[in-house]
């Protein structure tokens, strides 16, 4: 996957040390989040499956578009299955606040989710506690057939 470009403007900024202060919690409506589901990435390299984590969402990669060997993250693990969003609390303006990982580097960022309109899914992963200091990257929900084995995609088509 194309990792480095939806960090490309933040690790500019980067620094050992990243603060996690979170926002304070503003409640969402009691339904279920549309957040929830499964999400194509910006590249359309990769499928997400958002869901809920306690009072939290989550998202773990599940499906890829490789050739070859499956992509393992910096530690060696596979990355089918791999939770890449974690954390995401409700916070204002309808948005969720979390964390996201980039498996090539094992560095964490934070991150907002929200959706910008019905079936797209905005994804803005940022530096130092600041949202001026990163990128957004549009996600759309994901409407293509079921996943081979190791989370490999379907050809999509162009």
């Amino acid at each position: 996957m194309r990792w480095g470009r939806l960090f490309a403007g933040a690790l500019l900024c980067l620094t050992p040390f990243m603060g996690y202060a979170e926002a304070p919690a503003v409640s969402q409506a009691a339904t279920t989040p549309s957040e929830l589901g499964l999400w194509l990435s910006a590249g359309k390299d990769g499928v997400f499956s958002i869901e809920h984590c306690g009072n939290a969402l989550c998202g773990k990669l599940v499906g890829m578009d490789y050739d070859g060997e499956m992509p393992k993250d910096v530690w060696g693990r596979a990355e089918c299955h791999l939770w890449i969003l974690t954390d995401f609390v409700a916070a204002e303006d309808q948005k969720w606040r979390g964390h996201i990982l980039d498996p090539r580097s094992g560095r964490i960022y934070q991150a907002y989710i929200w959706l910008s309109e019905p079936n797209v899914l905005k994804l803005r992963g940022f530096v130092l506690g600041m949202p001026l200091l990163g990128q957004t990257e549009t996600w759309t929900r994901y409407t293509g057939g079921s996943f081979g084995p190791q989370c490999k995609m379907p050809p999509q088509p162009h």
